[in-house]
């Protein structure tokens, strides 16, 4: 949202307060040579898997390739199904499988020590490649599921030589005030925080923790956190006058730049992430309100929000503090405000909220050509927060009557929704985690 929706959104709260990791293989360049016409999504058949957990990892399997958005599941159940599973060791029966269309299947058998992946290639009839991949023994435990998102995007390495984003996790802020975090298919959501209010939570680069503005004991602050409930500790060199909100980690992980606010005005800040050594001030004094900052994957430049101009838009400067240019330009006429904006891992696109026929939309900028997209046509949409693969982008709703998160495919525009609890906002989507 933008920075006066925000703080007047913050300042309506503040009344109210008195795995082991799977064995993944190392890409190798080039993705297996399935055929399929370009342009289109590969069809793609999971087989059932025998033994106590076997239908559990086929589920989560078959539900990342498909949240992925890159092939076309093939429906296929029940003792059609199990009938085309190649039994004590036989090889697949091709000639049974080509009616079906796929052009890759994907076969997984449970092992003593995991799991055993075979993609084969449908119209070559081969095996295109196979791999063992290590689960730990606490089944169906947060660790667990999170080493089979790796083995789907494993599995999306292979076949497009890129891999996927199930194998992360999104924060936000809840319905109840404060950080919560849940996985990237919208499983094992729960609460990290229990400040007097906890709002923003920004990753750390190794998702190991995050940072968050906060409140505790009446006092703004600024939260630093591991994933682990009671864990969190309050930077000791963040003033505690006025407002501090829109953390955000430095790509290093040694820095942290925040939006603080006072009787100035609001400007961004930037302070060590482990230390309390003292903050430095990048935007000059009397700027208009400066929040929302989003590092380039490089740690050299920063996409912003600012009202310096009488409006609020999108600007970038160097991360020193200067350098600062407008990236758009907002109509007084119409009302299209812009803010909220979070540069892409791979660094082309920045994705932001801009206000579009009097709602907030997300749409991403192209950096390259200054092209933009726009996303969601339904309801208010803030706060995007893009997912590892640079793809999908993560973001807050009111389409269905209350606010929850929504993910958004940004090449085919499909839609899901990641959180089922009133009130979510606020999100930030992790990097490829480990566990």
């Amino acid at each position: 949202m933008n920075s006066s929706r925000r703080l007047l959104w913050i300042l309506t709260l503040v009344p109210a307060l008195s795995v082991a990791r799977g064995q993944e293989p190392q890409p190798e360049g080039v993705r297996l040579a399935l055929t399929y016409a370009p342009g289109t999504r590969p069809a793609v058949l999971v087989l059932p898997v025998e033994g106590a957990e076997g239908d559990s990892v086929r589920a989560i399997l078959q539900r990342d390739l498909d949240f992925d958005d890159r092939v076309t599941l093939i429906a296929l159940d029940g003792a059609a199904a199990r009938a085309l599973v190649p039994r004590g060791g036989a090889e697949l029966d091709f000639d049974r499988l080509a009616p079906f269309g796929a052009a890759a299947i994907i076969e997984a058998r449970l092992t003593p020590a995991g799991l055993t992946v075979r993609v084969h290639d449908a119209a070559a009839r081969k095996l295109a490649r196979s791999a063992d991949f290590t689960l730990p023994v606490d089944i169906y435990g947060a660790g667990w599921r999170m080493a089979l998102h790796g083995v789907s995007d494993a599995v999306g390495l292979w076949i497009f030589g890129t891999r996927g984003a199930a194998q992360s996790r999104v924060l936000f802020t809840g319905g109840d005030g404060q950080v919560w975090v849940t996985d990237s298919d919208g499983a094992g959501a729960r609460r990290l925080t229990s400040a007097d209010l906890a709002l923003s939570p920004a990753w750390r680069p190794d998702g190991s923790g995050f940072a968050f503005a906060g409140v505790s004991r009446g006092r703004w602050r600024l939260g630093v956190s591991g994933l682990a409930a009671g864990s969190t500790r309050w930077l000791g060199s963040i003033p505690t006058r006025g407002i501090t909100i829109t953390p955000a980690f430095s790509p290093d992980g040694r820095s942290v730049v925040y939006a603080h606010g006072d009787e100035g005005g609001t400007n961004l800040w930037s302070a060590s992430g482990s230390e309390n050594g003292a903050p430095r001030r990048l935007t000059p004094a009397r700027s208009g309100d400066n929040t929302s900052p989003s590092f380039d994957p490089t740690g050299r430049r920063i996409v912003f929000t600012s009202g310096r101009a009488g409006r609020p838009d999108l600007y970038i400067m160097d991360a020193d503090g200067t350098n600062a240019q407008p990236l758009t330009t907002s109509s007084l006429a119409s009302r299209s405000d812009n803010g909220s904006p979070d540069w892409s891992p791979d660094g082309l696109r920045v994705a932001y909220q801009s206000q579009i026929g009097g709602s907030f939309q997300i749409v991403s900028l192209a950096l390259r050509d200054r092209s933009s997209k726009q996303h969601t046509s339904d309801g208010e949409n803030e706060d995007p927060s893009w997912s590892p693969d640079s793809r999908h982008v993560v973001f807050s709703s009111t389409r269905t009557g209350v606010r929850q998160l929504w993910i958004v495919d940004t090449e085919s525009g499909r839609l899901r929704q990641l959180t089922r609890s009133a009130g979510a906002r606020l999100p930030d989507w992790s990097p490829i985690l480990s566990r």
